[in-house]
């Protein structure tokens, strides 16, 4: 199966789940907050800590937006521009530097979503993965740069169909195996509703496409029905938004998750995955006594005297059974033979009861 290398973890489908906190606009143009929410991720269980880098002017077009009828989706209920919230949201370039750092003193894999060729060269010596948005999953032009920088890539694909993964995937593997592929349902209003397009069966489809590939998620809902339907259906990359209160003015804390709900994700996640098993059928260690206590073993049901023919009417199955007793499975091994000793009703059966 296949396995990729992040810093110090291996994440695949034989490992345990990998949870990325999507820090993102969070920090609220606060280092030090940026710090305090670092430190709070490691300590709810996540094995990651990203951001994403862009420039206003290279993710947004001004014109564009003003010619729309209005902001639109969760952008509707922003009070300042779509371009002044992002000029808010943008991490200064100094700030990479520290984001790692901070992350390597407290044991938490750091990465990041550039959002331009030029985030790409800056971020380059300070993460051991990328990270491609759904928004740029038809940019091929930044698809190939991340790819040509010859580390792991996570792509998600929100709000596209098969056609834009199959062609974003063609070009990505044309330069790397070490991908994961996730889902993605690109709705941040934090609609109730959105479950009903979550869609965790495209995990199928996209196993089906690419065997061979990780599979992720990536979710913008509360609570943790989507994570746990994921895992079960195979992946093992969990990307969620987080923030230390939802109720903070700002784009991404609506719908992330806070450090409660978050540790609650990630320890139900592992007793799921914990749960799953290697799908190998067997008696369990824990079970093994349960076997004694519960399974049948076959026995006489009267007093029986030596040199007696059994039938099926001198036997019973009874629990429980020991070691070298007889499973009721095996009971026409038993019929027809002769007793070569008395026995006693309720006695369990064995082979050496019987005349060779």
């Amino acid at each position: 199966m296949k396995e990729i290398q992040i810093g110090n973890k291996k994440i695949g489908f034989n490992e345990k789940p990998y949870f990325i906190a999507d820090i993102a606009a969070n920090h609220d143009g606060d280092l030090n907050r940026a710090y305090k929410l670092i430190e709070l991720a490691k300590e709810a269980g996540a094995d990651a800590a990203k951001f994403q880098n862009f420039k206003a002017k290279k993710i947004v077009s001004n014109k564009g937006f003003d010619s729309l009828n209005g902001q639109m989706s969760h952008q509707a209920s922003w009070e300042k521009s779509v371009v002044e919230v992002y000029e808010d949201a943008s991490v200064p370039d100094d700030w990479t530097e520290k984001f790692k750092h901070k992350c390597n003193d407290i044991g938490i894999e750091y990465f990041t979503s550039p959002y331009d060729f030029e985030s790409v060269d800056l971020v380059d010596p300070f993460v051991n993965v990328y990270k491609i948005g759904s928004g740029d999953i038809t940019w091929l032009d930044i698809i190939e740069y991340i790819a040509k920088k010859n580390k792991p890539v996570f792509i998600a694909t929100g709000a596209s169909d098969m056609n834009d993964v199959l062609r974003a995937m063609n070009l990505l593997q044309s330069y790397t195996d070490d991908i994961v592929l996730m889902q993605c349902n690109t709705n941040y209003t934090a609609n109730p509703q959105n479950y009903n397009f979550i869609n965790l069966n495209v995990l199928k489809t996209f196993k089906q496409y690419f065997p061979n590939v990780i599979l992720g998620l990536s979710d913008h809902t509360h609570g943790h029905a989507t994570v746990l339907g994921a895992i079960a259906l195979g992946t093992r990359v969990i990307e969620k938004h987080f923030t230390d209160d939802n109720n903070r003015v700002g784009p991404d804390h609506k719908f992330a998750m806070n450090p409660i709900a978050w540790r609650d994700m990630v320890d139900r996640s592992m007793e799921l995955f914990n749960a799953l098993g290697d799908g190998v059928k067997r008696i369990e260690k824990n079970e093994e006594e349960s076997v004694i206590v519960q399974r049948r073993s076959l026995r006489y049901n009267k007093d029986l005297y030596k040199n007696t023919i059994i039938t099926k009417n001198d036997i019973i199955a009874l629990r429980p059974i020991k070691d070298g007793n007889i499973e009721p499975y095996r009971i026409n091994e038993i019929v027809g033979r002769t007793l070569n000793k008395k026995v006693l009703k309720d006695d369990a059966i064995n082979f050496e009861d019987f005349i060779i």
